[in-house]
């Protein structure tokens, strides 16, 4: 009997656990059809979200229109709560009205970007995470920008770019793949994006940036517009309407025939005289707008080493490249890209607005082209000049290396005082070739009369031989000054002042400065203590 028992007990066990199993087997394929379904629907598809928050989709293959309303607890299965509440553009990703202050408190998310989280601490990653982009042109540059945009986890992204992927563009493209050839740049990273971190909202539009769709695509107040076109009408008439619009922009100049890695900077529009592209775009802007500079950009300092290909039609024979373009100012030969470049100007454009946003500052190289014999000579300037108006260079506590640092990445080769910023580029460079670390020149019967001391022959002589110094030097040059005479001269005491300048400083005091130019006072202190901070001082 108790055997009996035993075997009914294994029975009903036994038919227990199939049952079981049988339902979790049933809604787990349930939840893989419905998830195949969507993914059948979306596949392929443009999606578009409509006036009234509906997922529209427009198939490719029979041009038929659906739609479908998705909840958000559970994506793969019909409901009656829209995902989406935009209007009007290509997008996927994280709802709309969904808070992005709590998406890194998803554990997946925050896991995927500690690394971020470690490096920026998690309030300034919270502001990168709230930010809105937009990338204008998707190409080899821009695609490699907004990749790492959304790497870096900024929580919406707008992809703007009417171009579509080629076989040809492959060599530098951030995501594309042969299988991507001929569909619109724009999504095909909106399809790449949404597999790498599908909770950013990421918009595409496979649209040419103009006049008339300015207010489409800069509406919304972005935190910053990322200048990814090759096409000078376009740049100029985005970079004039991100000016006026009080938007902050980064513009990428010419990528294309360049080797060398190293020569890439980032600076002011005035300062990349160098770049064909950002000159030209320059002198439009100063023409057509008023705008002198204050556009940061992304060029190279490397002249391009190679020209535009000749233009060959189907008969092989050299023809007119306008009469193939399929839209009015866009180049259609050929620039000789070697794909690394223009990936490592996305990579450096993504790396400055990430760090923007962060709030993280980071001092970028400055454009000033001196060899290290240059700088000794600053050094010499400044010990001669100790010697004449203190006696002594006892005092000069910095080498010719902290001498290229206070010239070249304290102050740019400019006057501490120079608030125009006009004085860039090569004309910079030539002002700082006659740089001086020098103080003020005064005259000899000030010096006399203030002084109640007996002169001997000795002090006389030293200052002669110091107005003679000046005299010869001229009253042109920038001088690097102690900016508090109390203390020596060292890293975070010499300020570039020019000539004339020096003069009235030595007539005044720190507290003075503090009292009458706060803003002045403010500007150097902080500048100041970086030298400290950076030299553990």
């Amino acid at each position: 009997m108790a055997e009996r028992s035993k075997q009914w007990l294994l029975v009903g066990t036994g038919a227990l656990l199939g049952s079981l199993s049988t339902v979790a087997l049933i809604n787990l394929l349930s939840r893989w059809a419905g998830k195949r379904q969507v993914k059948r629907l979306l596949t392929g598809c443009s999606v578009i979200a409509d006036r009234s928050g509906g997922l529209s989709v427009w198939s490719h293959q029979k041009k038929t229109r659906n739609e479908i309303f998705l909840t958000r607890d559970s994506p793969g299965k019909l409901g009656k709560e829209k995902l989406f509440g935009s209007c009007g553009t290509r997008y996927n990703g994280a709802p709309d009205g969904l808070v992005y202050s709590n998406l890194l408190k998803d554990e997946v998310v925050s896991e995927q970007l500690t690394r971020n989280i470690q490096f920026f601490g998690m309030e300034s990653q919270q502001k990168v995470t709230e930010s809105y982009v937009v990338v204008i042109g998707l190409g080899g540059v821009g695609s490699h920008a907004a990749s790492m945009l959304l790497r870096s986890g900024v929580g919406r992204l707008l992809l703007v770019d009417f171009d579509q992927v080629s076989l040809s563009s492959l060599n530098r493209h951030a995501v594309a793949m042969r299988d991507d050839v001929g569909i619109p740049k724009a999504l095909c990273l909106q399809k790449h994006f949404s597999a790498i971190f599908p909770e950013c909202r990421i918009e595409a539009r496979v649209q040419l940036y103009d006049a008339s769709s300015e207010e489409e695509i800069l509406s919304g107040q972005p935190d910053f517009v990322l200048d990814c076109i090759d096409n000078i009408d376009t740049k100029v008439a985005l970079l004039a309407a991100c000016v006026r619009r009080g938007l902050r922009v980064l513009s990428a100049m010419g990528a294309g025939a360049r080797a060398d890695p190293t020569r890439i900077r980032v600076a002011d529009l005035r300062e990349s005289s160098i770049d064909p592209l950002s000159r030209s775009v320059r002198h439009r802007l100063r023409k057509d707008y008023g705008i002198e500079g204050g556009i940061p950009v992304v060029f190279s300092l490397e002249k391009p080493k190679v020209k535009l290909l000749p233009f060959k039609g189907l008969t092989g024979q050299e023809e007119n490249p306008s009469d193939y373009q399929i839209v009015p100012g866009f180049r259609v030969r050929i620039i000789p890209v070697l794909g690394t470049i223009p990936a490592i100007f996305g990579q450096v454009m993504a790396s400055y607005v990430v760090t923007q946003l962060a709030g993280l500052c980071v001092q970028t190289e400055p454009v000033v082209n001196l060899d290290l014999d240059h700088y000794r000579i600053l050094h010499q300037r400044l010990l001669e000049h100790e010697e004449l108006t203190y006696g002594s260079a006892i005092q000069v506590l910095v080498d010719v290396e902290e001498v290229m640092y206070v010239v070249k990445e304290l102050w740019h080769g400019r006057s501490a005082r120079d608030h125009s910023k006009k004085d860039v580029g090569r004309k910079m460079w030539r002002s700082v070739n006659e740089l001086m670390l020098v103080s003020k020149h005064v005259s000899l019967l000030e010096d006399i009369k203030s002084c109640g001391q007996k002169y001997t022959i000795e002090w006389l002589l030293k200052k002669l031989l110091k107005l003679l110094y000046h005299a010869l030097e001229g009253s042109c040059h920038k001088i690097s000054y102690r900016w508090d005479k109390s203390r020596p001269a060292t890293v975070n005491n010499l300020i570039p002042l020019k000539f004339t300048e020096a003069e009235a400083h030595e007539s005044t005091t720190v507290d003075r400065i503090k009292e009458e130019e706060p803003e002045f006072y403010t500007m150097v202190t902080s500048v100041l203590k970086r030298a400290e901070e950076e030299f553990a001082l």
